[in-house]
């Protein structure tokens, strides 16, 4: 598959997760308003999933910005950095993506935004601080290649779509504790909303789990591979990548939600080290990553 096949698959996915979403709000909206007789509900839920959709293609990456608690800065603010994207984009064929910054001493970085013409790399303190320039051109160049790849709207969309899940699912137990305690006709259909309230609380975080790991392992080999093409210097990422990986650092902003988008799972300790974390992992083993950029033979592939 070429780079030009991966970016058109992944904005056909990126359709497909609006559409199943869609459909299944809309899905729950009618099963609540047919268990409660309530029409009005399936109306809400129509426009909750229209409202939602909207928000998680036009607005994900400024929600994720907000959530990591970055701050925009502008050339005269860090011209060494700027001049250094500046001319990977050029590389890259790729405009200029705003550029962030996170007070954060954990070297880390990620790519969001719908498309290249509304892309925002943030990058933190500690790998502005910790990396020399070789090594931060390998990180740049991974996260243009999601943006060039179009798997940066992807990643950062299922983030909004994994919250609405959890409304939803929290909506159910509401909504099932609150008709089967009334004195109405609607205690059978409060009981069976407790049931599905049940099995959604425990299928939710799974579900956005995988999601999440479906996505997430194969762009991270394809945006090393990209950025190695792009610096010709498979070495830089690597060194970046051991370098980041050892950092003891926490990123204190860091949760569940946001993981995947950095170029290392930014969690550390015990949430980086327990089974459910093992068990869902959004990034590839570091040292498989660290081995490939290391097996590439540059000298027999054409720019």
């Amino acid at each position: 598959m070429t780079l030009y096949t991966q970016a058109e698959a992944n904005i056909n996915k990126t359709w497909m997760y609006l559409s199943l979403f869609f459909v299944f709000v809309i899905f729950v909206g009618w099963l609540i308003s047919y268990l409660l007789e309530s029409q009005l509900i399936l109306g809400i839920a129509i426009i909750y999933a229209f409202l939602a959709s909207f928000i998680s293609y036009w607005y994900s990456d400024k929600i994720v910005l907000a959530i990591s608690r970055a701050r925009p800065i502008k050339k005269e603010d860090n011209p060494e950095l700027y001049r250094l994207v500046e001319n990977l984009c050029i590389a890259a064929g790729l405009p200029l993506p705003q550029i962030y910054i996170i007070k954060e001493q954990q070297p880390n970085a990620f790519a969001a935004g719908r498309d290249p013409q509304h892309a925002v790399v943030a990058v933190t303190q500690g790998l502005l601080e910790r990396l020399d320039k070789v090594e931060l051109e390998g990180v740049i160049a991974h996260e243009l290649s999601h943006i060039g790849n179009r798997d940066a709207l992807l990643q950062t969309i299922v983030v909004i779509l994994a919250g609405v899940i959890v409304i939803m699912t929290n909506l159910f137990f509401r909504i099932g504790l609150r008709s089967r305690s009334s004195r109405d006709d609607n205690k059978g259909a409060g009981a069976i909303l407790l049931v599905v309230g049940v099995l959604f609380a425990v299928l939710a975080p799974l579900v956005a789990n995988l999601i999440k790991l479906a996505i997430s392992r194969k762009r991270e080999f394809l945006a090393d591979a990209s950025g190695a093409l792009l610096t010709r210097y498979p070495e830089g990422l690597a060194r970046a990548l051991e370098k980041i990986s050892k950092d003891p650092n926490p990123l204190k902003i860091a949760n569940n939600a946001t993981s995947h988008l950095f170029i290392i799972n930014p969690l550390k300790g015990e949430e980086q080290n327990s089974w459910i974390n093992r068990l869902f992992m959004t990034h590839p083993p570091l040292e498989e990553r660290i081995k490939a950029l290391r097996g590439m033979d540059m000298e027999n592939i054409k720019p």
